[in-house]
């Protein structure tokens, strides 16, 4: 569901090592961070600065999310997302090969859903960063 809300312990653990300054894909029950980007701000057309927290709808939508969080990682922010592990598609090879890729062991619990039927990987967009890409 595109509301499941982040596992607090996950976001934590990552919010310590990144303090995060921008939730971009949130609303006021799930933010992370004080400042947010909600549904009605699409944050697919904002600029995103500093260190941002990104955790898109799940579904096809997922490759919008993570060519923005690439782009705005070459404008200068860093961007962490929290999205499906899905290697087969074209998302996958043509802009998470780029981050920093964190398998996670087992599935997520998302707040206010449950489980998906498939695993979840963290992609870390740094500024300027391109590893694995051209």
């Amino acid at each position: 569901m595109d509301t499941w809300e982040t596992p607090q312990y996950l976001f934590d653990e990552l919010n310590e090592e990144f303090k995060f300054v921008l939730d971009v894909c949130a609303d006021p029950n799930n933010a992370k961070c004080s400042k947010y980007y909600t549904k009605a701000d699409d944050a697919l057309l904002q600029d995103w600065d500093g260190t941002c927290w990104c955790n898109p709808p799940y579904g096809r939508q997922t490759a919008e999310w993570i060519h923005k969080a690439y782009n705005e990682s070459q404008r200068g922010a860093t961007v962490v997302c929290l999205v499906p592990n899905r290697t087969e598609t074209d998302w996958w090879h043509d802009y998470a090969l780029k981050g920093e890729i964190r398998f996670i062991r087992g599935r997520v619990h998302f707040v206010g859903g449950g489980r998906p039927r498939f695993g979840s990987v963290i992609i870390v967009f740094r500024p300027n960063m391109e590893l694995g890409g051209e």
